[in-house]
């Protein structure tokens, strides 16, 4: 029985082509970029390539990009470095952040940014909760469990009217927007100056790079606090012998999403199409807690009346994967906070299930999996 993976927003298999870019610095090319000798400076210009690659990718200069060990250290560094310098003000996130930010964020003056019952951040209130103290906003790009993209211009253009109104009252305190894009390079644009982005967290193990791998986006002139201390390494904010294999391996996996973003965003938005009409049809039970505009790899339902860890359980000895919502916080027994945030019930949040495609994904694949859960409910 062939198996069908439904569940790339928590990771992607790593590309082979990507893994051949990566394999040098695994064996013959293992110095570390720090030595003086010839050969380490020849992997030092590699890493210093591979920045530039993901420079260009952001439309950013090279000096802006922060390699990390995926997006919760980059997140971690984005809140740490700015909180820890600015301990007396307030940062605001949205009520569906991924933990990674929640977590940090609740180590200091914090507040939940309210979304609707689509997931979208309410502009009204963010504009409230803007008052004086606060330095950081951090609303991720797209959500991890329900697909919601987020409009980040019109958020950052409130940011941009608070920013000169404080020049006005002469508030010293900066106001920086930070964005948390794990899941945006494979469908959505990243040009961060767009999207008045002052720092930009990605993750290499959701774009078929390897895992453990990642980036931080920080604009010219932020200052942050490092969250690693140690030899200096990444500008000084991220202290310790770069993970060279990684870097590179992230830089071309991140290159090849952006190639790729157009037709596969078209492709997958098409099998989305197929998916939701199908459940429509053979399961009528299930409501469809995605929303038109949300990402197209992204299926999260409900289906009233069901056990969703039983009916995952059923599908994995089905040979089909998918999720009940975070890998990061899939054992925990508390219903997602993502889907409390917009207003479904405890009862609800057990009911549901969320399948995300990717490169892989077939129509076969989505007419497979609909039937098999048109047995299992019905």
């Amino acid at each position: 029985m062939k198996t069908i993976y439904l569940d790339h927003a928590a990771a992607t298999l790593l590309d082979p082509a990507v893994l051949r870019q990566m394999q040098p610095y695994l064996t013959d090319q293992f110095y570390n970029p720090s030595a003086t000798y010839l050969m380490a400076k020849k992997v030092r210009s590699d890493v210093e390539e591979a920045r530039t690659r993901v420079a260009k990718v952001l439309a950013a200069r090279p000096r802006e990009i922060i390699f990390t060990a995926g997006a919760t250290e980059a997140n971690n560094i984005a809140i740490h470095g700015v909180m820890a310098k600015f301990p007396q003000a307030k940062v605001l996130v949205s009520a569906i952040e991924h933990d990674s930010v929640l977590e940090i964020a609740q180590q200091y003056n914090h507040a939940l940014v309210p979304v609707d019952n689509f997931g979208q951040v309410q502009l009204d209130e963010l504009k409230k909760q803007l008052t004086p103290d606060v330095v950081l906003v951090s609303v991720m790009y797209a959500n991890n469990e329900i697909g919601t993209i987020q409009n980040l211009t019109a958020i950052s253009k409130i940011i941009a009217e608070v920013k000169a109104e404080r020049q006005k009252n002469k508030n010293p305190l900066p106001l920086y927007f930070h964005s948390d894009g794990a899941q945006a390079p494979n469908l959505l644009p990243l040009l961060v100056k767009n999207y008045g982005l002052d720092m930009l967290s990605l993750n290499g193990g959701k774009i078929y790079g390897p895992k453990q791998s990642g980036v931080l986006y920080v604009a010219t002139g932020i200052e942050l606090e490092p969250l690693i201390y140690g030899g200096g390494q990444e500008f000084g904010l991220r202290s310790g012998t770069e993970n060279v294999a990684g870097i590179i391996g992230f830089s071309f996996a991140l290159e090849k999403a952006a190639k790729k973003r157009a037709a596969e965003a078209k492709r997958l938005s098409a099998l989305q199409h197929i998916f939701t009409q199908g459940l429509s049809s053979h399961v009528p039970t299930a409501t469809i807690t995605t929303q038109s505009g949300a990402l197209h790899n992204v299926v999260h339902i409900t289906i009233s009346g069901i056990d969703n860890e039983r009916v995952m359980m059923e599908l994995d000895e089905a040979g089909i994967m998918c999720a009940v919502g975070s890998a990061c916080s899939a054992s925990s027994d508390e219903p997602s906070h993502v889907l409390t945030a917009i207003g479904l019930s405890d009862e609800q949040a057990q009911t549901s299930l969320r399948f995300t495609m990717g490169r892989s994904t077939t129509e076969a694949n989505i007419t497979r999996v609909i039937n098999v859960l048109a047995r299992l409910v019905n």
